[in-house]
């Protein structure tokens, strides 16, 4: 293979004059250099913080980190709201050592939501405090933490970086071993704080409001200072998140280079169908360009599975070189010592490519990259920004191409790019009031400190569930005290993560006598990536599950070397259990409540690489996995003149550009809710449209729908009537079997039946 070095200017001149690329990028968009910001250092900062950043070549603060700064010694709590590569984390090194350096007993507890992000802020606050000269101890604690290094973070640290779930499980439950950390914490730091929605963000929220309960019985009341990459609402997620009220620094000062967006769409291969080239073999194409000019780039791609894809094509450009390394995946169920080569390999520079999952959309240090390719809509705009943000990250001009899949949302998104470019990032929401999650940090509240009547728990008043907890002998209640008492404690049982508190090991036993784990991952991701039978890949290298051991939570696989790879499915059944609120919406009947699903995988397809044609199938054996939920259903009488089947083939078009709308009116991500079509639905008998949100317990997402139900499928008709298309395609109502009048009778659907019967 011959590669010549260009530049990214160089390389946008030549696509400029190359006619196939120029049909297929619908949208070319330049974000133009943006100049610093400059503000002093304060006047009372240290010396040998002055020092330390000197050594850096800072003389002068960016704006936006002067006014943290002001407001953390002021003591008011705030959120700084600024792009990657801002310069944030100074946000709150600065303050922080400041109080250290005037108080040698001050504390500060930094919580990042993954163990990679706090090693790399560690490195870089021990950077600076070795720059200082100064005796400040500054520690990671996690799950990796020795158990010498344990004794001294509690007794002696005066900076501990954790994440949520070390705090939640390792240091809450056991705060009686940490007295000088909480009778000293000055300030709380949550960093990407945009990662915090949702259940985890739900479960976080608790954790801060059981961290607070157990500062204030010691005595502490810390400063928040939290960080995020751009959402709509940073102000009221912090608040609600922390149950504390912020002030929002918005306005940033730190420089950034040219930006040049590329709207990319893979060519029609099928007229009549509408079917575009498949998105993972044009950004092969794409990367493989951006490699031969060698352009350190970043790929993003939405599953591990197509992650895995993308490395095994782009590594056959280097198959001459065995030891080239410059081409790697990167994503969740790597152990972590193989993501930290990576992200050294990245920095340094040895690693061309990276294929990664949203892993990498956090602020880990990879360095400078050049360009990055989205495979497709990450799923909400702060993400996309996120992964632009990768790019081009210290000034430098950056290559940002969006590839477009044949979805409808891909294709909304690729005919109105201003939808991303102008529109103001999504809403990020908690539930904390989620009585589900509410009920599993109130136990472990209980376990940390006993309640006292009158006492609330944050914002709650828990009186009558700690009655019911008292009932139900998992609390002692005596005269005025509830108290623990049972002999283990709460934390250890409850994941903030996912719905699964397990997850499935991946044992590799290609070699008998050196079998090995390398990797892991959810229950509920298991049961379509991992059944057996399955071709699980990692780093390009395919296994196939020999065995998958459900009980015990381990698959065994084995290296092979085959041309496809694997795709299941899940059929999923929904019950009503309770109907919470009714209308009428013209002759229909929209309505909200509790919803059970019963999620079944039951077969599996082989698709060969390249072609992606399916060459064989299977069937899975594995027990359905139960989900309660909070859920919205719009039900109808069946029309007249219409079988079963049709109306079946109408609704799963409907439903299919449903769900992928949905996100553009409730801002979330779309995997968080889920639309199931049913012709007879078991509690009425009617054909029903259900949404329901893909958490136990409901996040209050379909709650939201239940008032846009028409504006929803108003939305879709006017989306699949546009639809170039002959008889239907993935752009508008899916990829199922379609036949020639299928578009035809989704729209004849919509219009007679759901649109008049709404309208009235």
């Amino acid at each position: 293979m011959i590669r010549e070095r260009k530049t990214v200017k160089e390389l946008i001149e030549d696509w400029q004059s190359d006619p196939k690329m120029q049909s297929r990028v619908q949208h070319m968009k330049i974000l133009p250099e943006i100049e610093a910001q400059y503000a002093e250092f304060p006047l009372h900062l240290h010396a040998s913080i002055k020092k330390a950043l000197a050594t850096r070549k800072i003389t002068q603060l960016y704006t936006h980190q002067r006014q943290a700064y002001d407001y953390a010694m002021a003591g008011q709590s705030f959120t700084a709201v600024t792009p990657t590569a801002s310069g944030k984390s100074l946000c709150y090194h600065l303050p922080v050592l400041q109080t250290i350096m005037e108080d040698h007993s001050s504390r500060a507890l930094y919580l990042f939501p993954t163990k990679a992000l706090a090693q790399d802020q560690k490195s870089e606050m021990n950077a600076i405090i070795e720059a200082m000269d100064e005796d400040i101890l500054s520690y990671t604690y996690d799950g990796d933490t020795s158990p010498g290094i344990r004794q001294k973070v509690r007794k002696a640290g005066h900076i501990v970086m954790t994440n949520p779930d070390m705090l939640h499980s390792g240091i809450l439950p056991h705060h009686t071993k940490w007295v000088s950390l909480f009778e000293n914490l000055k300030f709380i730091v949550v960093d990407e704080l945009h990662t915090y929605k949702g259940v985890f963000g739900s479960h976080v929220a608790h954790v801060l409001r059981r961290l607070l309960r157990i500062c204030h019985y010691y005595g502490s009341h810390p400063v928040f200072i939290c960080t995020s990459a751009t959402i709509q609402n940073p102000r009221e997620l912090a608040e609600n998140l922390t149950n504390t009220a912020h002030q929002l620094i918005e306005n940033n000062g730190a420089p950034a280079g040219k930006k040049t967006f590329l709207f990319y769409n893979p060519p029609i291969v099928n007229e009549t169908f509408g079917v575009r080239r498949s998105a993972i073999l044009e950004v092969k194409d794409i990367a493989k360009k951006l490699y031969e000019a060698e352009i350190q780039t970043i790929i993003f791609a939405k599953s591990r599975v197509r992650v895995e894809m993308l490395v095994t094509y782009l590594k056959s450009l280097t198959r001459q070189q065995i030891q080239d390394e410059s081409i790697r995946g990167y994503r969740g169920g790597y152990l972590p010592s193989e993501r930290r080569v990576i992200e050294r390999g990245l920095r340094e520079g040895t690693i061309q490519t990276v294929v990664s999952t949203n892993a990498l959309e956090l602020g880990v240090d990879i360095g400078q990259l050049q360009a990055c390719i989205m495979t497709g809509y990450p799923g909400n705009i702060a993400s996309a920004w996120q992964q632009a943000g990768r790019a081009g990250r210290r000034q430098d001009d950056a290559l940002i191409i969006y590839v477009a899949q044949s979805t409808a949302l891909d294709q909304y998104i690729i005919q109105h790019p201003n939808y991303l470019l102008g529109q103001k990032p999504e809403e990020a929401r908690v539930y904390p009031e989620n009585m589900l999650i509410m009920m599993d940090h109130l136990k472990c509240a209980a376990f940390e400190l006993p309640f006292k009547k009158g006492e609330n728990y944050a914002e709650f008043d828990v009186e009558d569930l700690l009655e019911y907890l008292a009932e139900e002998k998992i609390l002692l209640k005596t005269s005025d005290t509830w108290h623990w008492m049972s002999e283990s404690f709460p934390a250890h049982d409850i994941s903030l993560r996912s719905a699964s508190q397990e997850n499935v090991v991946i044992i590799d036993q290609s070699v008998p006598a050196q079998t090995s784990v390398i990797g892991e991952m959810d229950r509920y991701s298991a049961m379509t990536l991992l059944h057996e039978e399955a071709i699980y890949i990692h780093q390009g290298t395919q296994y196939q599950v020999e065995t998958l051991d459900w009980e015990e939570k381990k698959a065994y696989v084995r290296e092979v070397d085959v041309n496809y790879f694997t795709d299941a499915n899940l059929a999923v059944e929904l019950k009503v259990i309770s109907e919470d609120k009714v209308r009428k919406l013209g002759s229909a009947s929209v309505s909200y409540g509790d919803v059970m699903t019963l999620a079944n995988a039951t077969m599996f397809k082989k698709i060969r690489f390249n072609t992606h044609d399916n060459i064989g199938s299977g069937p899975i054996h594995l027990p359905p996995e139960e989900l309660h939920t909070s859920g919205t259903w719009l039900n109808f009488e069946q029309p007249e003149d219409w079988t079963d089947d049709d109306l079946n083939a109408a609704m799963l078009g409907v439903a299919y550009a449903m769900n992928s709308f949905i996100p553009l009116y409730i801002q979330s991500d779309r995997s968080d809710v889920h639309v199931v079509p049913q012709v007879k639905a078991v509690h009425n008998d009617q054909p029903t449209f259900f949404v329901y949100d893909r958490y136990p317990g409901g996040i209050g997402l379909s709650e939201r729908v239940y008032d846009l139900w028409q504006e929803l499928l108003e939305h879709v008709y006017e989306h699949v009537e546009s639809c170039p298309c002959q008889i239907g395609c993935p752009s508008c109502i899916g990829a199922q079997d379609l036949t020639g009048d299928a578009k035809d009778k989704v729209l004849h659907f919509l219009q007679s039946f759901l649109l008049e019967e709404l309208m009235g």
